[in-house]
């Protein structure tokens, strides 16, 4: 009997990358505006290359790519600022979940399933994004990267979700949008998987997951097929 769905956050739950598109375009948009001097489309890429590289939690990306791209101080922390004012303006009002996840969250809380969350997010930004999404009070447990120090697939997160909510791996599905961070470590351990296919355009030939939903809303049926 299924006792506790654990979900990822970022791209399972919150549209994490529409948001972070919408923040980087209005970010580029300012440092140019501020005296960058590259064109948008090469900026938006050199973002993109750096964030792939160091994750996109870094929170040095716009400085980085500024001292990379002018050479006077005063003009890099006048950048700087433009393009941190733009990310903060945008950012509450493209942080949003995918359209049926509070129903079905309050589905599976009907049917007396815990909920937790295992994100590598710091706390923090962890919680930011939970409360400005209003989504905060749904959950049992919230494991972060600062409850292990480790990230997935590492199965220190999952180990800490579990014996947070004092069950075993086999009684807990696992929803994640990333095969191998999300799905081969939760499945490594004996989670039920589910792939939140939705969430990613970056599909592997080899299927680690147990199933897979096109929406979130598909995790009703998947529920009560178990």
């Amino acid at each position: 009997m299924i006792k506790a769905v654990v979900f990822d956050l970022d791209n399972t739950l919150i549209d994490f990358m529409k948001f972070k598109n919408a923040c980087i375009e209005e970010s580029a948009d300012a440092m140019i505006d501020a005296g960058i001097n590259l064109k948008k489309e090469i900026l938006i890429k050199k973002i993109h290359k750096l964030y792939n590289e160091k994750t996109y939690e870094y929170r040095n990306i716009f400085s980085d790519i500024i001292n990379q791209n002018t050479s006077e101080k005063e003009r890099r922390d006048k950048i700087l600022a433009n393009a941190i004012i733009a990310y903060r303006r945008v950012k509450n009002a493209y942080l949003e979940t995918y359209p049926g996840t509070r129903s079905v969250l309050l589905y599976l809380i009907k049917k007396n399933i815990k909920l937790a969350i295992v994100s590598d997010a710091p706390r923090m930004r962890a919680y930011i994004r939970l409360c400005s999404a209003k989504l905060q009070d749904f959950f049992d447990v919230v494991v972060t990267f600062d409850d292990t120090k480790k990230t997935k697939p590492s199965p220190e997160p999952f180990l800490y979700a579990i014996k947070k909510l004092n069950l075993k791996p086999n009684q807990c599905i696992y929803v994640g949008d990333n095969q191998i961070k999300d799905i081969v470590g939760a499945k490594k351990l004996g989670f039920i998987t589910i792939f939140a296919k939705y969430g990613t355009k970056e599909l592997t030939k080899t299927k680690h997951y147990d199933y897979e939903i096109s929406n979130i809303s598909e995790l009703r049926k998947i529920i009560d097929s178990i």
